[in-house]
This record gives C-alpha cells, sequence and structure tokens, in this order.
C-alpha cells in the first residue's frame, strides 16, 4: 500500500515467504500425505497470543482429511489475525493418519510509538485513533485499518492531502509512523489586472508552506469573492515539486468597480445645480474605498459636498479605517403614522466620522465609530413650519421653536459593534448568518448637545431550499433612552424595513421590525421575490406590539453593470406602494 510503504515492504515479504513455504511444501504432501485423516492439529511458537485465539481461525480439525487447499486456508486465516509476520505448517506422519502443526512467529512487542510529521492534529488524537499500545503485541491488521482511520479524520478537518506516507518497526520494538499533511508550496493568481496580487491573498485562510485545507479552500474562495471587486472566483489544484504538494492556481474575472456621474437641476429656489459624483470600490487595485459627491451651483451657492474613504487593511492584523466628511442640505420630510405629510423643510447635516474595525476570530469583526455631527433647519418647504412666526399661517403650536430646540444642534457620540457574519455571499446570501450588536452612547461630556444611549439588535438568517431558491429572514430591534434628536431616532417604513409605506414614516426611541423573504430566479442576472414585512416605531413607554403595522408583496431584483437594482410592490393597511432603490438585499 503506497501510504505505508516500508511496512508494506515487511508484510509483502512476510506473505511472499508464506506463499513459497506452501508451494514449496503442496506437492510434497499432495502426494505422500492427501487423503489422510488428521489425528491432531497443535501450534507452536506463540508466547503472547493465547493458542485458543489461533485455533478459532483454524478450520481443519482432528478427524478430517488432510487437503492442501484448506491447509493454506487455515496458514491465511492465521496471518489474517495480525499478530504474525510469518505462519509455517509442518506435519508429522502417524500409523493413524497426520499431525498437523503449524507453527508462528509474532509480532514484536511495542516498546514505544513515534509520531513524526503532524502538525495539525495532536499527537494523542492520533494515538487514540491507532489503537495501539505500548507493551502489547503488535497487530498489523488493526494497525492497517486504524490507519486509514487517522488518514480519514485528518480529511474530515479538512486536509484531503494527508496520508500516511511510512510505518516502520525497528528491532528494539519502536513503531514510528510518518504523516504526510500535504504542503500548499504556493498561491498562483491569475487574471486580475487593475487589483494588486496582495489584495487577493491577504484574504485567503491559507499559508504556503502549511497543510493544504480544503475548507479553509472553499472560505477563502468566498472571501475574495465578497471582496466585490470580481465576476467569478475559481480554485484549482496542481501539483507541487514535493510529493505530497500542492500549488493553488487562484482565477479571477475583474468586473467594474468604479463608479463616474454628472447631472443637474433646475428649481425656483436653488436656480441651476449641478452634481458630480465618482468613487471606486477597489481605488487603483489597493483594495480601498473611494466616494465623492459635490453638488455646486444655485442662487445660493450651494456647495454640498460628502466625502468618504475606506481603507480595509491597516496592518497584518486586518484593521481597517474608514472616515467620511460632509457638508450637505438636502429636503426632508416628516410623516404623521397615518401616512399623511407633515412638514417637508430643508436640512442641513455637517460633520464628521471615524470608524476603527478589526476582526476577531474568522466570522467576527469588532468596531468603533466617533461621530460628530450638526443639523440645522435651514428652511420651510410645506406643511408645518417649524420655525414660523406665531402669526404666520404654517405657525403650529403643537410644533413650535421647541421642536428645533429638541431636534436640532450637535451630536457627539461613541458606537460600539460586534457583527458575526458567516454568510456565505454577502452580495446575494444562500447559507449562513449575519447577527450585529450595536450601542451608541451621545453625552454633553462630548460637547454635543444631546444625551443618550441607543442600542440595536439585528439578526439575518439563509436557508437554502432546492440548488437554487432561499428564504431569508430579518429581525430587528431598538431601544434608546435620554434626549435623542429625531436624524439619530429609529425610523421604519420605507424599502429597507417596512414596504408599503412611505419612508421614516414611523419614528421613535424603540423600533420591532421583522421581514421574511422568498428569493427564487427568474432568468440570468434576475431574481424574483416573494416577500412580507411586520414592524414600526414607538416614543413613549413599551413596545405596542397590538399596533405593529404589516405589509406584504413582491419584487424582482436586477444585477446590472452600475449595481443592483431593486423593485418591489407591497400592499399595506394604507394602500398599495412601489418601491425603487439601487443596492443589494439584506
Amino acid at each position: 500500500m503506497r501510504t505505508r510503504q516500508r511496512y508494506g515492504q515487511f508484510l509483502l515479504a512476510a506473505i511472499f515467504s508464506l506463499s513459497v513455504i506452501l508451494s514449496a511444501a503442496a506437492p510434497a504432501f499432495a502426494a505422500d500425505l492427501t487423503g489422510k485423516t488428521v489425528t491432531a492439529v497443535a501450534i507452536t511458537g506463540n508466547t503472547a497470543v493465547s493458542e485458543s485465539t489461533i485455533m478459532a481461525a483454524v478450520k481443519t480439525k482432528p478427524g478430517d482429511t488432510l487437503a492442501a487447499d484448506n491447509i493454506k486456508q487455515d496458514m491465511q486465516a492465521i496471518y489474517d489475525l495480525g499478530y504474525f509476520f510469518d505462519v509455517v505448517a509442518n506435519f508429522t506422519e502417524v500409523p493413524e493418519g497426520v499431525k498437523v502443526v503449524y507453527t508462528v512467529m509474532e509480532n514484536p512487542a511495542l516498546q514505544d510509538i513515534v509520531i513524526k510529521g503532524n502538525t495539525k492534529v495532536p499527537t494523542d488524537k492520533i494515538l487514540s485513533l491507532l489503537g495501539v499500545k505500548k507493551g502489547t503485541t503488535l497487530n498489523s491488521k488493526t494497525l492497517n485499518e486504524n490507519a486509514r482511520a487517522v488518514e480519514q479524520y485528518y480529511h474530515d478537518q479538512g486536509f484531503i492531502l494527508a496520508k500516511i506516507s511510512d510505518v516502520s518497526m525497528s528491532p528494539g520494538g519502536v513503531l514510528t509512523v510518518t504523516i504526510n499533511e500535504g504542503a500548499l508550496e504556493g498561491i498562483v493568481v491569475k487574471g486580475n489586472e487593475k487589483t494588486k496580487e496582495n489584495v487577493i491573498t491577504r484574504e485567503m485562510k491559507l499559508k504556503t508552506g502549511e497543510p493544504f485545507n480544503v475548507k479553509d479552500a472553499r472560505r477563502s474562495m468566498q472571501k475574495v469573492y465578497n471582496l466585490g471587486y470580481f465576476e467569478d472566483v475559481n480554485m484549482k489544484l496542481n501539483p507541487g515539486k514535493d510529493p505530497n504538494a500542492v500549488v493553488l492556481e487562484t482565477s479571477v474575472v475583474e468586473q467594474k468597480t468604479g463608479t463616474f456621474s454628472i447631472g443637474g437641476g433646475y428649481s425656483k429656489s436653488d436656480g441651476l445645480v449641478g452634481i458630480i459624483e465618482l468613487g471606486d470600490n477597489n481605488f487603483r487595485g489597493t483594495g480601498d474605498k473611494v466616494k465623492i459627491h459635490w453638488e455646486f451651483g444655485g442662487e445660493a451657492s450651494n456647495k454640498n459636498y460628502e466625502l468618504g474613504y475606506t481603507r480595509p487593511w491597516l496592518d497584518d492584523k486586518q484593521t481597517s479605517l474608514s472616515f467620511s466628511f460632509y457638508d450637505m442640505t438636502n429636503e426632508y420630510s416628516d410623516y404623521y403614522d397615518n401616512g399623511k405629510l407633515r412638514s417637508t423643510y430643508d436640512k442641513k447635516r455637517h460633520g464628521w466620522d471615524v470608524t476603527l474595525g478589526r476582526p476577531q476570530g474568522e466570522y467576527i469583526q469588532n468596531y468603533v465609530t466617533f461621530k460628530n455631527r450638526e443639523d440645522r433647519y435651514m428652511g420651510w418647504v410645506d406643511g408645518i413650519d417649524y420655525n414660523a412666526d406665531p402669526t404666520d399661517t404654517h405657525y403650529n403650536s403643537e410644533y413650535n421653536k421647541e421642536y428645533l430646540e429638541d431636534n436640532f444642534g450637535t451630536t457627539r457620540s461613541v458606537s460600539l459593534a460586534r457583527i458575526l457574519d458567516s454568510r456565505d455571499n454577502v452580495f446575494n446570501p444562500t447559507e449562513g448568518q449575519r447577527l450585529s450588536l450595536t450601542a451608541e452612547f451621545a453625552g454633553r461630556a462630548f460637547g454635543g448637545d444631546f444625551n443618550f444611549n441607543k442600542y440595536t439588535v439585528e439578526d439575518r438568517q439563509y436557508l437554502k431550499v432546492g440548488r437554487d431558491h432561499v428564504m431569508a429572514f430579518k429581525v430587528a430591534l431598538g431601544y434608546a433612552d435620554g434626549h435623542m434628536p429625531d436624524s439619530g431616532k429609529f425610523a421604519v417604513g420605507g424599502a429597507d424595513t417596512l414596504r408599503g409605506y412611505e419612508d421614516d414614516q414611523f419614528k421613535g426611541d424603540k423600533m420591532l421590525t421583522a421581514t421574511a423573504e422568498y428569493r427564487f430566479p427568474i432568468a440570468k442576472k434576475v431574481q424574483g421575490v416573494v416577500f412580507t414585512d411586520i414592524g414600526k416605531a414607538w416614543d413613549g413607554e413599551g413596545y405596542k406590539l397590538d399596533d405593529l403595522e404589516a405589509s406584504a408583496g413582491v419584487g424582482v431584483r436586477v444585477t446590472t453593470p452600475i449595481g443592483p437594482i431593486r423593485i418591489d410592490y407591497a400592499q399595506g393597511s394604507e394602500g398599495g406602494k412601489t418601491h425603487f432603490s439601487f443596492g443589494g438585499q439584506f
């Protein structure tokens, strides 16, 4: 057997010796003794193995007629017990017939057991699988069977190339078992024209010189694909230079990661406004993410901008850094719980945030975010004017300047997040889970105007149904206390939380949402969805579960060169609504 070469030669030599003895002896006793009566059967040469154990394997009994084939089968059966390296049959003719004596040569007693070459499986585990113990007679049959069990254990752990390459026994009774775990000799990357090679290899769990693990290779392929830089990722194994070594060849097909758009608009209040937006999720092939949004022109010399940058690898521990700066004035709308417009106004948000992240294990990532944000009420558009003079017709006593004081100002906070993500594909998951825990702490001690604590838990689960159908579930729960502005409150409604309702229709310091989707393919790069949503946000005490809103509907997901497009139609308690949005699904 190839994986036990030296020991295999030892066993083959014994079998060859046995076959020579049989073939040489058979003609002599076939002519002289065949047909005579067996008067007795005896065993000699055994010291550690009991005679009863050996005799249980012997079929020839006193009173039987002597036959060469039967003797040969008995010798093979004794040898197959595994305790002997040679078996010889001797015949003594007596007046009543023939006495048969089987002489056995026992394997040596084990004085020590040495395991070599194992780095991924502990020696104690290998010894327990081999089932051999010091002070006992070596059983070659058990050893051969259990050696396969050792290899199978390696394979179950993902080390599919591992094998027992050598088994030898010294004259002093020392059994040495050598394991070749199958090394990864190198990694070759092909197809990357823009992306730097190290951006791909740093995502891999596999390391050159380490034993090859197919589970790590599969996970590495997932991580490379989840970067979002490639249409396709494939891996294959090529033979290495050394025996039982391999070279991993990774082939990628790059896709467009950069975006550029230019546009404009005109309104009576602002005049002509230009918009430029550009970004790249794989900036210059380094894996860094860059996004710039700039709006210019207008009668008010509007210069809205937003700049974001992410560096996913600051060091070899995969510390990540993200930051954004923004100064944007946009139109916002508030709604009553029944979906009717309460107020539309221009709001300016100005500030920055910085996030540091670091993984903990394979599937867990920890983040800390520092935020400095200022919200300003810039002017009324429609509905209630929160900043109107009491004599103005747009003034409402319920939403006066107190509303501005409660909801506009500076927020300075620290957020802590812990995310477990075992999804097989972050863009279109079919299996796995994403569980996130987030806590945000804002206080006047940081120099802000608001003082609150905000906690969010969200769990997403994915189950594959058949080959390419998926059941997806999402549950989110939020709680906050203290003085929190409108921009920090939980918001429910719209394409991402509760379809069939206005965007951010329900706001509060408590939130509960749940979604179930059944996803199925329609055509290449087109997916259908049937879904139901439930949820709401509340202010005040308690979660009013009897007040939850619900909806159900259907949707389509289309993968395009400019990114995923989502179209959903949902029917809620207030009628139907269509949602059109860019970006991947949850």
